[in-house]
């Protein structure tokens, strides 16, 4: 067994009910507002102990770090240009870290970018004309003349609250504090095929001094290809599946080709030593990602020449896109409160709490898939708390306010890659023997993560914990178990398949990652 502290197996069922809430896609679009400006729309968020080269054990390699990921601007085109996809340099962007419990940031990770036209032109005649592409030539160093559009950005620790706190510089460990970011994958011509991409994308993850943290860090922002498998047109096509085959785990591939594996996405990616992150002796930090703008935006008629010149911004920052827990904002909140979840902060999650004890979701999915499948022991208080405060010898603080945030237990050793299991805990349940895998969502969370089927077993009841029910595990034929209370087991299901049987035809597994640094795979090409 893996997990290097107690847990109960009833805790770990009622870790896995708080799925029920989520069941569908990364936060893609989720809310009205950030369809409008998409260079701040968060998509997913990563947290978990680095498995680069650790050994069977969960030692040696980068395991005494951890690696945040946040994910922007998703479902990028890799043909998108001629602009392509840089982030919004009138924008912060940041990931926060609660180490106590508190519901508030204790240490906060800001992003700012500056995107630099290098104004390359061509003689034409007796005329130096300006050129109408980000390249004038093949790309393949950091800061490549070739380049017409130089993209950087800095990193600032802050300490405290992230507005009033204590604000420090990160420097590279070469020095200086300018960060240059790849340019995108615009095609194989500009930048040569996958390994050479790969190659120059390397040259971009840089080694960080980070202020208060006594051993260096890495970091690396630039595009790669989506991470999350999922079909968005059938998910929201009211669930465009027939039961029968989301029951079968033959049919796990039986849905069609992951839609947007050939979609790219901005990922900021940070590894820093545990010890950086944690207070004390509590190894529980919790996660999230947030993205403001300026209050104010000014838009000039005539823009002057140059680049980003149509825009002025001014004011106080504004948040407005958060992401913690996969899915939340898309499909548990609802849309009258989207945009609202997208500005607020995790200490002021009461205003949310119905969504989370009484969820729609579950009676939605159960209508549109012509099922009875909603449990009906309500309110949800087994989810609000797995969802709110972390699992009981899992990953919970030994103090916490209840919030929404994706909560990490440090001292969970990793588990190397080839030996991942896509479904984490809930997979762990089916193996033998039990525990193989406990360092994964909902502890953390990993990009082979499969969070929409282990979603999907919660959905249907299987894993819900209430009225001291026998079958906490959900790992016996449903429905008739003795012992399954009516609240919390589905009343329709077909006869024979089991809770931990349940998918969305869509294997998490099958997607290409990295084994290493910054994990996300090279992206998509513009063309070939």
């Amino acid at each position: 067994m893996r997990n290097s502290f107690p847990f109960r197996a009833s805790a770990v069922a009622a870790a896995l009910a708080l799925a029920s809430g989520i069941v569908s896609a990364a936060s893609h679009r989720e809310a009205p507002f950030i369809t409008t400006v998409p260079k701040v729309d968060s998509s997913d968020f990563y947290l978990f102990r680095s498995y680069e080269g650790v050994a069977p054990d969960g030692s040696g390699g980068r395991s005494d770090f951890v690696t945040l990921i946040a994910n922007y601007l998703p479902l990028q085109d890799a043909y998108g240009g001629p602009n392509y996809f840089s982030l919004d340099p009138n924008a912060l962007y940041e990931i926060h870290i609660d180490n106590n419990g508190d519901a508030a940031e204790d240490i906060t990770f800001q992003f700012r970018f500056n995107n630099k036209l290098n104004d390359v032109a061509l003689p034409i005649g007796s005329k130096s004309v300006a050129i109408p592409l980000i390249q004038a030539g093949p790309v393949a160093n950091v800061g490549d003349a070739n380049l017409n559009l130089s993209e950087t950005y800095t990193l600032t620790v802050v300490r405290g609250d992230r507005r009033r706190g204590t604000a420090q510089q990160a420097t590279k460990a070469g020095g200086g504090a300018t960060f240059e970011k790849p340019v995108d994958y615009i095609g194989t011509k500009t930048l040569g095929n996958a390994a050479a991409y790969a190659a120059y994308a390397n040259r971009h993850v840089h080694a960080v001094n980070l202020p208060g943290c006594a051993t260096p860090a890495r970091v690396f922002v630039g595009q790669r290809q989506e991470g999350f498998a999922v079909n968005l047109g059938p998910i929201f096509d009211l669930v465009n599946a027939p039961l029968s085959t989301i029951t079968d785990p033959s049919q796990i591939n039986a849905a069609a080709a992951n839609s947007i594996q050939g979609k790219n996405v901005t990922s900021l990616a940070l590894e820093v030593h545990r010890s950086c992150l944690t207070q004390g002796s509590e190894p529980v930090i919790g996660g999230w990602t947030t993205a403001s703008l300026r209050q104010a935006r000014l838009l000039n008629p005539t823009p002057a020449a140059g680049h980003q010149a149509t825009e002025r911004a001014g004011g106080a920052w504004s948040q407005v896109s958060r992401l913690g827990q996969p899915l939340v904002n898309e499909v548990v909140i609802g849309v009258k409160d989207k945009d609202r979840f997208g500005a607020s902060r995790p200490r002021d999650d009461a205003q949310f709490l119905d969504y989370v004890t009484n969820p729609t979701l579950p009676a939605l999915l159960g209508t549109v898939l012509q099922a009875n499948l909603a449990p009906t022991n309500l309110p949800r208080t087994d989810l609000a708390t797995v969802f709110l405060t972390g699992i009981t010898g899992v990953n919970k603080p030994a103090t916490v306010t209840p919030s929404e945030m994706l909560r990490l237990n440090t001292a969970t050793p990793p588990v190397p890659f080839a030996s991942q299991n896509r479904l984490a805990i809930v997979g762990s349940l089916k193996a033998s023997p039990a525990g193989t895998d406990f360092a994964g969502f909902p502890n953390g969370r990993r990009p082979k993560d499969d969070v929409v089927d282990i979603a999907l077993v919660a959905m249907l009841g299987g894993l819900c914990v209430a009225n001291g029910d026998a079958n906490t595990l959900g790992l016996n034929t449903i429905p008739g178990v003795a012992g399954v209370s009516s609240a919390c087991r589905p009343a329709s299901v077909p006869t024979g398949a089991t809770s931990l049987d349940v998918h969305d035809a869509v294997d998490q597994a099958a997607v290409p990652f990295l084994a290493g640094f910054p994990y996300l795979n090279t992206p998509n090409p513009g063309a070939q």
